[in-house]
């Protein structure tokens, strides 16, 4: 009995432990995500500027747009009237142009946020070239200098980030394959004596698998249901959003933690059961 209870206890251990390092196995996608959801953030609300001539009438506006509503190059864009162009100018000016030359001077046009696919310094060129070409479009005006700065930077970004993230699964298989090996560390003997008796291998391995697949699985579940709860909390409860709430993110950062439970579990109990199986019986008391 006493032997039972200190086996729940050492199983409950080791399952709190796998559970709190598959926690920052999610933790790493929630930051891949975040991350990628920022950059995308920052692409996209980059402005593309296409300046319309002073006679550009209402077919040639719609023409425009359908040009830029295909081929999935815009998430978003405003259409910008002359008028709404003066009360900009004033209000960031203070000076009324049309007060003393009698007309307005300013031109419509087209405010264009790219998508991030397009958004690269090489695809604003070729979405500046193309507008250009419009007998109707005078000028396309975008920060060239931001966008090459940003896109070396987001280059760095994303290599440093791959880096970290690559760091810390490291260090989460280490630890869960060291509190599996503790766990099992207590039953060599058992193991040891299985094999004196003429056990196979597999017959030896089956149920540490068993038990430790299933931990795996019950501590993925557990690491998934705090990472619902924090993303709940920082998003809802204090309003920054992190990455879009989409089934294909919440699918991705499932998949890893329960995939990255079940298959570091599988081959920690492998790999712990396997060094005692080949141990002889007087080593087991040197370690």
């Amino acid at each position: 009995m006493m032997r039972k209870h200190r086996f729940r206890n050492s199983y409950l251990t080791s399952a709190v432990s796998v559970s709190l390092v598959l926690c920052l196995v999610g933790l790493e996608c929630v930051l891949l995500l975040s991350a990628g959801a920022l950059v995308t953030r920052m692409r996209e609300n980059m402005t593309v500027t296409a300046v319309l001539s002073q006679d550009a009438d209402s077919t040639q506006c719609a023409r425009l747009e359908t040009i830029l509503s295909s081929g999935n190059r815009c998430s978003s864009f405003t259409y910008v009237s002359k008028e709404q162009a003066l009360e900009e100018h004033i209000r960031s000016l203070g000076e009324d142009p049309s007060a003393f030359l009698g007309y307005n001077p300013l031109s419509a046009s087209y405010e264009i946020h790219p998508t991030d696919a397009y958004s690269a310094p090489d695809s604003l060129a070729v979405l500046a070239s193309t507008l250009e070409k419009l007998p109707y479009v005078t000028e396309v005006l975008y920060p060239r200098d931001l966008a090459d700065i940003m896109n070396s930077n987001v280059h760095e970004f994303s290599l440093i980030l791959l880096i970290v993230a690559l760091a810390l699964l490291l260090v989460s298989m280490v630890l869960i394959v060291n509190t599996i090996r503790l766990q099992i560390y207590s039953k060599r003997f058992i193991i040891n004596t299985m094999t004196l008796v003429g056990a196979t291998s597999w017959v030896i391995r089956r149920p540490f698998v068993r038990h430790n697949l299933l931990m795996g699985f019950l501590s993925g579940l557990t690491a998934l249901a705090v990472l619902s709860a924090l993303v709940y909390y920082v998003e809802i409860k204090m309003g920054i959003m992190l990455f879009p709430l989409t089934w294909m993110n919440i699918g991705f950062v499932s998949v890893v933690v329960l995939c990255s439970g079940l298959l570091i579990t599988l081959f920690a109990s492998l790999i712990a059961t396997g060094r005692y199986i080949r141990m002889d019986s007087n080593s087991l008391y040197e370690i």
